[in-house]
């Protein structure tokens, strides 16, 4: 009988009463597992190691396991063949034995032959940052979706790394790193072609979501409702903000990655203009590459945007390089040139605000905590006023033999009024882009 942890036994049905069963329910708890966290500071990134290894442990936090030391190696560059040098290494080991730490947890992507070289010399659990998102990612995916994403991700990583992998794959109990999706998909046994046949199958899986999504999007657009989209850096309040403005309930946590799975709700905003917002997952600084792949369909909901709303925490003295971070991948997701309203939130907890860059070309800077009363309208408002700026109001008298235009007023713009006469179709309308220019000649006088 095992004991999960809640501390409620579990069994595998083998016959025993229940009272047997409840007779023999043990308190105990899953040892929480320990980690040093290893980086490398190069001195050209675009954080601080210190930063950097802050996060990390917030992502560690997250996953369910803590920090007991960190160790930080000055190089010119990483170390192609052990990530650290030898004298870090022993000191590391040192280290370990006197912290009883389970493994170390590196703050870049490792090779397979860093990650190899890292286990044999130092005889621990050897984690990197890729492997610790995925983690989260696995544990915070609930859609089937997110989960198919998920899973793609976690084999692609893991394809080149079998060898380097195997003792941790073979580990029991779900510890961090170890997180799998499906029936089996990442055991040591498991040799590449069975990956790459599972890969095939997800691949195939996510292309059918994929469409399904596009046919979704493509009936947002046939609506004509104006997209705005909250993109941001991780654990900014996005969902916080977007519970707030269309009333729903999406989880709000105070955790790196709380919410995985993009969430479309309709809204009315005080001028009665109906809009559509999306929640979009958080970006963070060296999110893998693996994810950013096996999520782009999902994160080009913010390229498909008529406005973003870049969810800032104010508060955080990284704010500045998050707001770098979030926008650099939305210029790789191709949604650069979408107008984007900063959003600088959590004011609440901001103790001294010092100056501010925003890294881009900002539509507006609205200063807000999302958990006030009075967040949701001042960003209604902001958003109602850019989306006017963005459509212009047409009165228009559309001759009769020119009533095909109906279809394609309907599909791309905004109707508020539309009346037959007998000299033709007068209508009041809202349009932008290729329609603005296709009905300015029956513009009245």
């Amino acid at each position: 009988m095992k004991t999960g942890r809640s501390g409620k036994s579990t069994t595998n049905n083998s016959g025993w009463s229940r009272e047997y069963q409840q007779l023999k329910i043990y308190d105990t708890e899953e040892k929480i597992q320990q980690f040093l966290l290893v980086g490398v500071d190069t001195s050209h990134a675009q954080i601080s190691m210190e930063a950097s290894l802050d996060e990390l442990e917030e992502l560690l936090t997250t996953a369910g396991a803590r920090s007991v030391g960190r160790v930080i190696q000055n190089l010119p560059e990483i170390n192609h063949r052990t990530y650290i040098g030898t004298g870090k290494m022993e000191e590391i080991k040192t280290l370990l034995s006197d912290t009883g730490a389970d493994g170390i947890i590196c703050d870049d992507e490792l090779t397979p032959a860093q990650l190899r070289n890292l286990s044999e010399y130092l005889e621990c659990k050897v984690i990197d940052r890729t492997l610790l998102i995925l983690d989260i990612f696995t544990q915070r995916a609930h859609t089937r979706e997110g989960k198919l994403q998920v899973e793609l991700a976690q084999l692609t990583y893991r394809l080149t790394r079998l060898t380097g992998l195997g003792t941790e794959l073979s580990r029991q109990g779900a510890a961090v790193g170890t997180h799998t999706r499906g029936a089996g998909e990442t055991k040591l046994e498991m040799d590449r072609r069975h990956i790459r046949e599972r890969i095939d199958q997800l691949k195939s899986e996510l292309m059918e979501v994929s469409a399904r999504r596009d046919m979704e999007r493509s009936k947002r657009k046939k609506g004509a409702y104006p997209i705005v989209a909250l993109v941001g850096y991780t654990n900014a309040g996005k969902s916080t903000l977007f519970n707030s403005l269309t009333g729903s309930h999406v989880l709000e946590e105070d955790k790196l990655f709380a919410t995985l799975d993009t969430t479309v709700r309709k809204a009315v905003l005080n001028s009665g203009r109906t809009v559509l917002y999306v929640d979009t997952v958080g970006f963070i600084h060296k999110l893998p590459h693996q994810l950013v792949n096996a999520f782009r369909s999902t994160l080009e909901e913010a390229a498909e945007a008529d406005v973003l709303l870049h969810v800032v925490d104010r508060s955080d003295p990284k704010a500045a390089m998050q707001m770098k971070v979030t926008y650099d991948e939305l210029v790789d997701l191709g949604a650069a040139d979408v107008p984007i309203l900063t959003i600088w939130n959590k004011q609440d907890l901001v103790k001294e605000e010092t100056p501010l860059a925003v890294p881009y070309k900002t539509e507006g800077i609205l200063k807000i905590s999302a958990l006030e009363a009075d967040a949701a309208d001042q960003v209604s408002a902001m958003v109602d006023e850019l989306l006017n700026q963005q459509d212009q109001e047409f009165h228009l008298l559309l001759p009769y033999p020119q009533s095909s235009l109906i279809e394609p007023i309907h599909r791309d713009g905004i109707v508020l009024q539309e009346e037959y006469t007998p000299e033709g179709i007068s209508l009041i309308i809202r349009a932008k882009g290729k329609l603005a220019a296709l009905v300015k000649p029956f513009e009245r006088n």
